[in-house]
């Protein structure tokens, strides 16, 4: 399955599956970004990022880690 920017449930699902330990809300966006593109799924332009599309992968992702 190919990741985009759009699939913020996705991505948040690899990245508690990469990075269990790490409590979503203490990571900084650009770190969050390089984190999303560096994933073997995401297939997408790193260039079409935005701050509200990290917005959302972040709560999804802090989401999912408060489930666990």
């Amino acid at each position: 399955m190919k990741l985009l920017w759009r699939d913020s449930e996705e991505i948040a699902i690899r990245l508690l599956e990469t990075r269990p330990s790490v409590d979503p809300l203490t990571v900084r966006f650009t770190d969050l970004r390089d984190w999303v593109v560096g994933l073997e799924e995401f297939d997408d332009d790193p260039s079409e990022v935005s701050e509200a599309k990290l917005e959302a992968i972040q709560m999804a992702w802090h989401a999912e880690y408060n489930d666990q």
